[in-house]
């Protein structure tokens, strides 16, 4: 196994952790709002100061690759790059949404009317956006992903096509203001599910072992590089057709 730092900054929340063959040994968080350019670097700091303390050498840096906050990943993502080149270690890019999983799928989070997630159920993580707008995406109970992460505008018939066949659970910053919109028997809430660098911990670990690290040098967050490529395709074609 692996020791693994983990940042965490795509939102207003801003953490930190280390962890050594699969055990957190070191969480700390700031949720005091977006000053993540301020209290990132002292935290990183205490985490190498534990990991020296253990006697541990970091093998990699795991970092939030979005989608989220433009300035908090280019703050995680920078400070993730900068460990990489100065001590020589692996980037591990963990997707936001999945991350948000993992409190849900570890049953650390349960909603009010569900005792237990079965193989039916579907997984939503929302991250706010602006008004009723989030970034969102689906999967199933092993992470498989179901559909194409999106920036989705939340009106009344919002996954009511997936919702008349399955229950769907709803969760993250984003899924708060969709509660009394998104209504249907099979639609279920879970509040106060934000992304931890503690949770990052079972897909940092997943992604070193299948060799999956990202290229330091050229690595940039989710929504950067891929959304916003794709958003402009869909504008593009949008004004073809109107032409």
């Amino acid at each position: 196994m692996s020791s693994i730092i983990h940042i965490e900054t795509s939102t207003d929340i801003c953490s930190v952790a280390l962890s050594h063959d699969g055990l957190c040994l070191f969480n700390k968080e700031n949720r005091e709002g977006p000053n993540h350019a301020r209290t990132l670097a002292p935290m990183v700091e205490e985490a190498l100061d534990m990991a020296d303390s253990r006697g541990l050498s970091p093998d990699a840096v795991a970092v939030s690759a979005g989608p989220g906050s433009y300035t908090g990943l280019r703050i995680g993502v920078s400070t993730a790059k900068g460990l990489c080149y100065g001590r020589n270690l692996k980037l591990v890019g963990v997707k936001t949404l999945e991350l948000l999983c993992v409190p849900v799928l570890l049953g650390d989070c349960k909603t009010q009317d569900v005792e237990d997630f079965d193989d039916s159920f579907l997984f939503c993580p929302m991250l706010d956006a602006r008004r009723m707008e989030v970034y969102t995406a689906l999967y199933d109970r092993a992470l498989n992903q179901q559909c194409d992460v999106e920036a989705k505008i939340i009106d009344e018939s919002s996954f009511q096509d997936v919702l008349s066949q399955r229950p769907v659970v709803f969760f993250g910053n984003g899924a708060t203001k969709c509660k009394d919109v998104i209504r249907h028997k099979n639609a279920h809430f879970i509040e106060e599910i934000v992304p931890q660098a503690r949770y990052m911990l079972p897909l940092a670990d997943k992604a070193l072992m299948q060799g999956k690290t990202e290229d330091v040098a050229y690595f940039e967050p989710f929504y950067l590089k891929e959304f916003i490529a794709g958003t402009s395709t869909k504008i593009n074609k949008v004004i073809e057709n109107r032409e």
